[in-house]
């Protein structure tokens, strides 16, 4: 499951980088919403956001562009977003217009899990899936209030801290994803700090999917505003994307559970 944010460095690019990721072989894409008050974002995905807004970038023009290139791809779409945008837009009328521009889940950082239960109910209205985080240091009575509130699948966080390409998972992580499969049937997706075929491998038959991020905005942060290299920045991501979608593929026994989950 790839992450890319809207907007970096335009519009039009992110339909291209959908499109070029949904044929890498991504079961699912999570498109993020771009915010000037970083949440759990690494230094990464914090410029990324940062070049998007720096570039005049408004929620009508993420819901368009995700409007115009949604009929191209085949697997879900889902959105990482603040929910001070949502409630600065408006529940409904948010969750509204994140359904026509058709996406098929949200992912909220900053709504308590435990606490979404009046949320989680007008997203239900829509059809939409709300993918609720939990991290190694959820204590387990928290863990089972959220995951009342948790459809889609569990984002489950490696690490304790924020987002970025890592070399080693969390010894933790393990006991942790035993522990939600015995809470809940819904496909488990590890994410923060995911970036090699390796790590991937090391989850085998402990998660049903993988969520990578910084790794691949790290592409577009090497344009420097360089138009020019745009081409080359693709390529990469299209080249990386595959060989974590490959090994994934062949590691993760029920990964096709993500996408069939969201439909």
């Amino acid at each position: 499951m790839p992450f890319l944010a809207a907007g970096d460095p335009d519009i039009a690019t992110t339909g291209r980088l959908i499109q070029i990721l949904a044929e890498s072989g991504a079961d699912l894409i999570e498109v993020g919403f771009p915010y000037s008050d970083p949440i759990a974002d690494g230094p990464v995905i914090q410029s990324s956001y940062t070049r998007a807004l720096n570039n005049n970038l408004k929620l009508k023009d993420i819901f368009r562009g995700v409007s115009e290139v949604r009929e191209k791809v085949s697997c879900p779409l889902v959105a990482m977003v603040s929910y001070s945008i949502i409630f600065r837009t408006g529940t409904d009328s948010f969750v509204r217009q994140a359904h026509d521009a058709g996406f098929c889940g949200l992912i909220v950082p900053d709504l308590p899990g435990d606490e979404a239960t009046e949320f989680a109910a007008v997203v239900a209205s829509q059809g939409i899936d709300l993918i609720q985080l939990i991290a190694p240091t959820t204590p387990l009575d928290r863990a089972a209030r959220i995951l009342q509130n948790a459809t889609g699948f569990v984002y489950c966080i490696a690490v304790a801290g924020t987002t970025g390409a890592r070399t080693e998972l969390a010894p933790e992580l393990a006991e942790m994803l035993k522990s939600l499969r015995t809470q809940t049937g819904l496909p488990l997706a590890v994410g923060f700090g995911i970036s090699h075929p390796k790590q991937v491998d090391d989850l085998r038959e402990l998660a049903d999917g993988v969520i990578v991020g910084s790794a691949i905005m790290r592409y577009l942060q090497e344009l420097s505003g360089d138009p020019t290299k745009i081409e080359a920045a693709m390529t990469h991501i299209a080249e990386y994307a595959s060989s974590i979608a490959q090994t994934a593929h062949t590691a993760l026994w029920s990964v096709a559970l993500l996408g069939q989950s969201l439909l």
